[in-house]
């Protein structure tokens, strides 16, 4: 007869508190939001871990005074979102939900949105575009082997042409990304740079080089992140730009093991056999 370890009865627990309700918001985006939220909501549940909700915002320009979802019912937050601002009062719902220990993901140009709202902006650690330069916090770049915060003055935001790239861990002992490759290679998509902000509280958890000979700065720029704030668990991808980009394999494993982490502060899902490697690009249909 197995014996009933307190691990084992805790882990069992945690299965069974599963799927976890998933909150993914969008309705105005300067990318192709109707084209990818049903991507990121089939990932997402493609885990078995999720059951998903998606809450859309009405149209720019329109009156958003009644865009106010019940944050508490959900276990996790992913924003496909980058437009207009919420109302005050939903900024303050979200902005509680997470400090008490909501989980939240940040997926790209969602790190583009709410440039005026400081809560927000400690969420997602940095982020670019909306104005966004050293007034807002530093760059933050892996250097000489280390991460380092760099105030020198400078727009916020930036990216070189699409094209595939190599993402290198930083942190391969955190959870998300433990059992993976110490490198592997993303799909065509946007590589951002330039990204600041805060970066209070804030784990890089991998990076990948902005080459020059692509419009890029140079630097080995975060594109994996988690974030604390107050008692909840932020994971930030800036990878994503196109439907494309998300068919990576690697892009869809690190969103569902972020995902799993914001929501519950463990992964415990196996590393996929067609994970990519330092050479190849792997993907699936969507």
């Amino acid at each position: 007869m197995q014996r009933l370890t307190l691990g084992w009865l805790v882990a069992c627990g945690i299965a069974a508190a599963q799927p976890y309700q998933a909150l993914l918001i969008d309705g105005q985006n300067n990318h192709d939001w109707q084209a990818t939220t049903p991507i990121l909501r089939a990932i997402l549940e493609e885990s078995k871990l999720f059951r998903v909700t998606v809450a859309t915002t009405p149209p720019k320009g329109q009156d958003m005074t009644e865009f106010r979802p019940d944050f508490a019912r959900y276990r996790v937050v992913v924003s496909n979102y980058n437009g207009e601002p919420w109302p005050a009062a939903t900024n303050a719902d979200f902005a509680r939900y997470v400090q008490q220990g909501g989980g939240f993901v940040s997926v790209h140009a969602a790190d583009n949105a709410f440039p005026e709202w400081p809560d927000y902006n400690e969420m997602i650690g940095v982020g670019g575009w909306g104005n966004r330069n050293e007034k807002d916090g530093p760059y933050v770049r892996w250097r000489g082997g280390r991460i380092v915060h760099d105030a020198v003055p400078g727009r916020g935001g930036s990216h070189g042409r699409q094209h595939a790239f190599a993402v290198t861990a930083r942190e391969p002992g955190h959870p998300i990304l433990a059992g993976l490759p110490a490198v592997w290679m993303h799909v065509q998509d946007e590589l951002y740079d330039r990204l600041r902000g805060p970066a209070r509280n804030l784990t890089v958890l991998a990076t990948a080089h902005s080459d020059p000979g692509t419009g890029g700065t140079g630097e080995h720029e975060p594109v994996l992140m988690t974030v604390r704030y107050g008692q909840g668990r932020v994971f930030h991808t800036t990878l994503g730009h196109s439907p494309e980009a998300m068919s990576c394999t690697g892009f869809r494993t690190t969103l569902q093991r972020g995902a799993e982490w914001a929501a519950s502060g463990l992964v415990t899902q196996p590393v996929p056999d067609d994970f990519p490697d330092a050479q190849t690009v792997r993907r699936r249909e969507q």
